[in-house]
């Protein structure tokens, strides 16, 4: 059985994919800034196999790379309401 934390790992990572396409499509992110968070992604992915407990902070770690990433395309924080 999934649980929260699984369900919030799962959105982290369709956030972030999502998150390079919009920026890839609208222009706001050029292929190189794209391969550089792909390159941060895939270092993180990676890396924190190696660490202790490395596996419970990659959710943390995509997490704040769609934060950057949201910054970044939308020139600032996203308004909800």
């Amino acid at each position: 059985m999934i649980g929260s934390a699984g369900i919030a790992a799962w959105i982290a990572q369709i956030a972030f994919w999502g998150l390079i396409v919009v920026g890839l499509t609208s222009g706001e992110l050029g292929f190189r800034r794209s391969a550089i968070f792909l390159a941060l992604w895939l270092a993180g992915y990676v890396g924190l196999r190696f660490v202790s407990f490395g596996d419970l902070f990659l959710t943390s770690y995509v997490a704040v790379l769609d934060v950057v990433l949201v910054l970044t395309i939308f020139k600032g924080d996203v308004r909800i309401g």
